[in-house]
């Protein structure tokens, strides 16, 4: 029989109902016995004893919130009877006994990528266009319209049709509402370059008219897109008077890799002429640049070259105890094989802060991570958004009513493994093993960064579903349930609702997905953000967002 409720650590003092139940219902779990005193629905959490105003609340081992007034046993935790509390944290009292996970399945194994003469291997390759200010995005756009469809890089657009359909109707029919069937346009589509995955047209609303720091960090993170191994080389368009100037861009790119040996194209407007002058030289270059990435082929590479981003949107009150566990076994096996693995959205580990200082290797490590969590959260107080705002409607609706209780569930995507560095936002990882990357809790954000700062691939867990991508590093999506799954089968690649009911362990659904790594990383499958063309980037504007 399909269980009904889950008691997530011996300490806890709330149930997660893991199905709907109705008011009235009797449940018995271990030495707890009880009857709802209203209906609960799934992913929601219940009082599994009498609590009064003032007591903690405890999930996951950890604090999560506090009785804002009394609840009884048996009755919801809302986001009325409950608010937000976290725990405190202090010096780092290490915690370093790690039991690696089997990983004879893995040891020895090897995906197919593309190798640069740093070191680093790529699972994709992939030419990017990217603007330093954006007074230039209007340029980008005109080339990514001349590049795309002329060399094989697009899809045929099936809505266009729908639209000309809907346009045809209304003609011949004087009526606006019709319904005409959405169908594929079968039109072959075969890429010029048969070893370049694609040309990045990235824009953004940077560079320039905002506070220095924002610029200094928008040149570190295009640096990190440059230097990233899906990347096989670049175009940048600079205006010549904004704040990101093409200087800066070269003391960030070297500072990061001294012997970057890339092709690399950077045109200033203002020193080029007409428009017309700068279009013909960047378009010809990027040509160029795109006949040699075209050059390279898939080796083998040990599986120690994956670096993966560690990421979740649209999180539901099951993330934490499916999709999010099952990421971090996958974590932990690539941290035991050799790899590299980042943990982002800073906001998203309040209140488990001790737990992964302690897991730190060092106390510079461990220091470093606290002053960039004290730093953000006084950032964030100032502006009058802290922490304890972070859950969004989304996931209150659906069970993650505080920061602690969404964050003690979004830690799990770390894994159990030693904290190996700490990096603050566009640092790039170098240290094999668990990173800690300080980033927004906003998905296209913190994706847009984890990109930036090495990863090649990204796993990004979600129980809501959302669409987000990012234009270099496969975004692998995997949802906290099957109904999610089924429900939005072209976002979702992975299903791990199979922890809920029972019928995989973590462990089994850990493997499973670094299987699925590995096919992605080699191209034997294009992710679903993939094959919707699903680019999103936003640099962040440090202390605006959460």
């Amino acid at each position: 029989m399909k269980q009904k409720i889950l008691k997530i650590h011996p300490q806890d003092n709330v149930l997660v109902a893991l199905d709907n139940l109705d008011q009235g219902e009797a449940l018995e779990l271990n030495d707890c016995s009880l009857q709802l005193k209203q209906a609960v629905r799934a992913k929601h959490k219940f009082a599994s004893h009498d609590l009064n105003k003032g007591d903690i609340i405890m999930m996951y081992g950890s604090v999560v919130g506090k009785a804002h007034q009394s609840i009884g046993k048996g009755e919801v935790l809302t986001t009325e009877n409950v608010s937000h509390e976290a725990d405190v944290f202090g010096k780092r009292i290490p915690d370093l006994d790690w039991s690696p996970p089997d990983i004879s399945k893995f040891k020895g194994r090897s995906f197919l990528g593309y190798h640069r003469s740093d070191g680093q291997v790529g699972t994709a390759n992939y030419w990017v266009v990217i603007p330093l200010v954006f007074c230039e995005n209007r340029n980008v756009a005109v080339m990514k319209d001349a590049f795309l469809e002329e060399l094989g890089f697009t899809h045929p657009n099936k809505y266009k049709s729908y639209v000309r359909k809907l346009v045809t109707h209304y003609q011949n029919e004087s009526a606006a509402k019709v319904a005409i069937a959405l169908e594929e346009e079968q039109i072959e589509v075969s890429p010029i370059f048969k070893q370049v995955d694609g040309i990045k047209f990235l824009t953004h609303q940077g560079g320039c008219g905002s506070i220095r720091q924002d610029s200094e960090a928008l040149c570190a993170l295009i640096a990190g897109y440059l230097n990233n191994p899906n990347v096989a080389g670049g175009t940048i368009l600079s205006l010549g008077c904004q704040n990101a100037q093409i200087s800066i861009l070269k003391d960030k790119l070297h500072a990061l890799n001294p012997d970057f040996d890339k092709p690399l194209h950077i045109l200033e407007q203002q020193n080029e002429g007409t428009e017309e002058d700068l279009l013909v030289k960047a378009i010809t270059l990027t040509f160029h640049g795109l006949t040699e990435a075209n050059k390279a082929t898939r080796e083998p590479a040990s599986l120690e070259k994956l670096t993966l981003g560690l990421e979740c949107g649209g999180s539901d009150g099951f993330s934490g105890i499916s999709a999010n566990p099952a990421v971090g076994h996958a974590s932990d096996i690539l941290v035991a094989l050799g790899g590299k693995t980042m943990l982002a959205e800073f906001p998203e580990l309040c209140g488990v802060e001790q737990q992964l200082i302690n897991r730190c290797t060092h106390d510079a490590i461990a220091n470093r991570f606290t002053k960039m969590m004290e730093a953000y959260s006084n950032a964030a107080v100032a502006v009058g958004s802290g922490f304890d705002m972070n859950p969004s409607p989304g996931n209150i609706k659906d069970g993650l009513i505080t920061d602690a209780m969404k964050s003690a569930g979004a830690a799990k995507k770390g894994g159990t493994s030693p904290i190996t560095d700490v990096l603050d936002y566009t640092e790039y990882a170098h240290k094999p093993g668990l990173n800690l990357l300080c980033t927004p809790g906003n998905d296209v954000e913190s994706t847009t960064a984890l990109a930036g700062s090495g990863a090649n691939i990204i796993l990004f867990t979600t129980g809501l579903g959302t669409p987000t991508g990012n234009p270099i590093a496969p975004v692998i999506k995997i949802s906290s349930n099957t109904d999610l799954a089924q429900r939005m089968p072209d976002l979702i690649d992975v299903d791990a609702g199979s922890i809920i009911t029972g019928e995989k362990s973590i462990p089994q659904m850990g493997e499973e997905l670094m299987e699925y790594i590995i096919d992605v990383a080699s191209g034997k499958i294009k992710t679903k953000a993939q094959q919707l063309g699903q680019d999103d980037f936003i640099p962040w504007k440090r202390g605006i967002s959460l």
